[in-house]
């Protein structure tokens, strides 16, 4: 029989990491490989694909140490819906833990000590980790993203993160090798023929969590200085705090008929395709799914040089859309792909196709002992 390949997460609310996770599973379900998806609560914004089994292990701890016993504790219950796993199918070929606050519960589990677990990184820890913090605080959240992945066998999802959990966070795995994250073009145009409420109307998009390091700020204020005679549309959910902070923004720069706040969609690439300028405004990112997806769909992108993956996307023609990290130069940017967008080629993604992808994952169980990166 062969042997199954168990992805663990946090939760599945909408954002790239998930998408992520989940278009691997699938495909790598599609090759006739056994899968096995845990969340690790609840939250789920996304359909379960029917060849993925998926399990849920969620935290009913309460009482006041439930914080301070939290990681112990919920490697306690992942241990335990292991076990039963592990009876039902034997121990898994293949164990892809993503998002940090899965590996910080991943590496504390008593059965994945033996297991060939690899750790998928998603974006740049010195920011979103690391960032906007005292002496004292980066110095003990840096220890502990150390402790966490030390001697760990890594994946990052792009050659900057990698280079970012090496070279600025201190991290010293065991083995560590960069994987982009997988791209189905086919299902990608599939899901671009569904609806769109917006269709029929001129606007530029953006695509994201409603979160600080997504700087939908910075965005609105390069919007509103490139003054250009169409709409903006904000797509994501994220934290009350920074909706409200946005909608004040709407108001204090009088964009009320500008700007469109629509809220989360599972499915947005209908959206994507019919815009006439997608726009990223970062201040980090690991590998930014959309961004590939609008060039799947031929649609012109511009974005921030943010620390990430971004610039190992926006190569040739595409990187003279990128721009400086304040509003003003984003402005020029987007005045400049309204005005003169790219003509957007297969070559520009096809290193991204799942295939390729998929092909690589693989590898990682037949070979543990390959050199590191």
């Amino acid at each position: 029989m062969t042997r199954h390949i168990l992805f663990i997460i946090d939760g599945l609310p909408g954002g790239g990491a998930e998408n992520v996770t989940l278009t691997l599973a699938e495909g790598i379900a599609h090759r006739g490989y056994p899968v096995t998806l845990i969340s690790l609560s609840k939250k789920l914004d996304y359909t379960i694909p029917g060849n993925i089994d998926y399990r849920v292990c969620h935290d009913n701890g309460t009482g006041p140490l439930r914080k301070l016993t939290e990681l112990s504790r919920r490697a306690r219950q992942l241990d335990d819906r292991l076990e039963l796993l592990f009876a039902e199918k034997g121990p898994p070929a293949l164990v892809i833990s993503s998002l940090h606050k899965t590996d910080r519960i991943v590496v504390r589990s008593r059965l994945l000590q033996e297991c060939n677990v690899w750790h998928c990184i998603h974006g740049i820890f010195s920011r979103s980790y690391l960032g906007n913090k005292n002496a004292f605080s980066r110095y003990l959240k840096k220890y502990k993203i150390q402790r966490t992945y030390h001697q760990r066998n890594i994946v990052t999802v792009s050659e900057a993160v990698g280079e970012d959990m090496i070279n600025n966070v201190g991290v010293r795995p065991a083995k560590r090798l960069t994987i982009y994250n997988p791209f189905d073009f086919d299902k990608i145009k599939q899901r671009s023929m569904g609806h769109n409420p917006f269709a029929g109307e001129n606007y530029i998009l953006h695509i994201g969590r409603l979160h600080q390091v997504k700087r939908q700020d910075r965005l609105l204020e390069a919007f509103a200085m490139a003054d250009i005679p169409t709409k903006l549309i904000i797509l994501g959910q994220g934290e009350k705090s920074v909706t409200e902070q946005l909608n004040a923004l709407i108001v204090r720069l009088n964009l009320q008929d500008k700007v469109v706040l629509g809220g989360f969609m599972s499915n947005p690439i209908p959206v994507l395709k019919d815009a006439r300028l997608f726009v990223l405004s970062s201040d980090s990112e690991g590998l930014p799914t959309v961004l590939i997806e609008s060039l799947v769909c031929e649609t012109p992108v511009v974005s921030t040089a943010c620390p990430g993956g971004v610039k190992e996307i926006m190569v040739g023609e595409l990187a003279s859309y990128q721009s400086a990290l304040d509003a003003s130069s984003l402005a020029t940017k987007i005045r400049h792909g309204w005005q003169s967008p790219p003509d957007i080629t297969p070559a520009m993604y096809a290193k991204f196709d799942i295939n390729l992808i998929i092909e690589r994952y693989l590898s990682l169980m037949a070979d543990k002992n390959s050199d590191s990166k």
